[in-house]
């Protein structure tokens, strides 16, 4: 009878769907080096999910480093930061990988790095005086490439009832190894960090999720968790499967707590707030120097690339300055910024490296598919590794017809846009891609 009841409860704490893809973490050993302050930055004022900020300078300003170059007054955004000191050189316009146009500032560096007045370590008292310097100062947004501006995400409304932090180090994309690095070189950071939010939360555990693919981490997190943990205050290490999408904050929850986020509710109305490690890092350090989030840490690799490795870049450094710090041995056919599950595809070499990205991957003609797609033969294969339970054929028809009411009711909305469906499906159909345009005809419908 135990052992049924040992089973049964296996199998109800086994999240549904997801894939195993081909890890290659091929940075993994490499210590991140630094890239040198590019010929000019190119800051677009839309880094995270929310409102675009609006230029707060003008061509021939003269700026500096951890100087606000943009805001917002709306209250889901984050303030834009330059990394370097120089001149702004224009305000121009720029298409982001997603079709958006946003403004953005072009800054040409004068090589001295000066450091703005207003960098400083923030006065915190209050968690009313945490959230506003994280808003206001710190430029902070998640940096495991979703972009959601921090402040928003550490001040929710049922504030009273989170009594889980989880901290996200899964990193289960294949070849990005930046948080991997994150780990290890800065591990007291991310401790320093923890208890911060823990502390402002009013929160009694800090969950640290790691893929068990990653022994060193775990070991390095693990360590560091026992000297901090405190009665009522407990911070552990958790070993997760290695299996995408293990990271995605729904998937990452019902993983180490066995606790189910309802469709259309956040972490937090089941007590949790789930944080990138990167993040949490770099709000530790921040509160210490007061120094804003104006570089990170980046894998670069693919087999176009001659140096495989994590580098340190200022926001706003064109790719093509990266690509060439690293070296080609090939000629470049797909560049991507983020990582082959749910990384955009860049049209040209020139775009900025963003706060959010987490990796620059770009590949050789061998490695780029071109199969064209085939009919669907309803093998139910998307289906099976859906990891939101979603139906990716009849979603697909519900678009064609334009029947946007079924495609509500066919839950759309909460699709996170993992890919599972598209890497399993033999016909080779865009399904991630259906699933994007399905949701954007939900919206444009809903807003009517």
């Amino acid at each position: 009878m135990v052992f049924i009841m040992r089973v049964l409860e296996s199998i109800r704490l086994k999240p549904r769907g997801g894939v195993h893809v081909p890890h290659r973490k091929n940075t993994a050993d490499c210590e991140t080096r630094v890239l040198p302050v590019p010929q000019r930055i190119i800051l677009p004022m839309s880094q995270h999910a929310g409102a675009p900020c609006v230029p707060l300078v003008k061509a021939g300003d003269t700026v500096e480093v951890g100087q606000v170059v943009g805001d917002c007054d709306r209250p889901v955004s984050a303030p834009i930061h330059s990394g370097v000191s120089g001149k702004v050189t224009a305000i121009t316009e720029l298409l982001l990988p997603s079709g958006v146009k946003t403004a953005a500032v072009v800054i040409e560096p004068d090589g001295e790095q000066r450091i703005h007045e207003s960098v400083r370590p923030p006065v915190v008292n209050s968690f009313e005086d945490f959230i506003r310097a994280v808003r206001a100062s710190s430029g902070l947004v998640g940096l495991g490439g979703a972009g959601f501006p921090t402040h928003i995400k550490l001040s929710p409304a049922n504030r009273d009832a989170i009594d889980t932090v989880i901290i996200n180090a899964a990193e289960c994309e294949p070849y990005i190894t930046a948080d991997y690095r994150e780990c290890l070189e800065n591990s007291w950071d991310i401790a320093s960090g923890a208890l911060t939010v823990m502390e402002f939360l009013d929160s009694s555990r800090v969950i640290i999720a790691v893929e068990n693919n990653k022994p060193k981490a775990i070991a390095e997190l693990s360590k560091i968790a026992r000297h901090v943990s405190q009665p009522g205050r407990e911070v552990t290490v958790k070993p997760l499967p290695s299996r995408y999408p293990q990271g995605a904050e729904k998937v990452l929850i019902f993983a180490c707590t066995g606790r189910r986020v309802p469709p259309g509710k956040l972490p937090a109305d089941v007590g949790c707030v789930v944080m990138n490690v990167t993040s949490v890092a770099f709000l530790s350090r921040y509160l210490k120097t007061g120094m804003p989030l104006v570089d990170k840490r980046i894998t670069v690799d693919g087999s176009a690339i001659a140096g495989p490795q994590n580098v340190r870049v200022i926001v706003g450094t064109p790719v093509c300055d990266v690509l060439d710090f690293c070296g080609t041995k090939a000629e470049v056919r797909k560049l991507l910024m983020g990582g082959p599950m749910m990384g955009q595809s860049l049209m040209a070499d020139s775009f900025p490296v963003l706060k959010q990205t987490n990796a620059i991957l770009a590949f050789a003609e061998k490695d780029v598919r071109t199969d064209e797609p085939a009919t669907c033969i309803r093998c139910a294969r998307c289906v099976n590794a859906c990891p939101m339970n979603l139906m990716p054929p009849s979603i697909t028809a519900a678009l064609q017809k334009g029947d946007v009411k079924a495609l509500e009711k066919l839950g759309v909305m909460i699709c996170m846009e993992c890919g599972c469906c598209s890497y399993v499906c033999p016909a080779v159909l865009p399904n991630a891609q259906t699933m994007r345009l399905a949701k954007d005809a939900v919206r444009r419908a809903s807003s009517k």
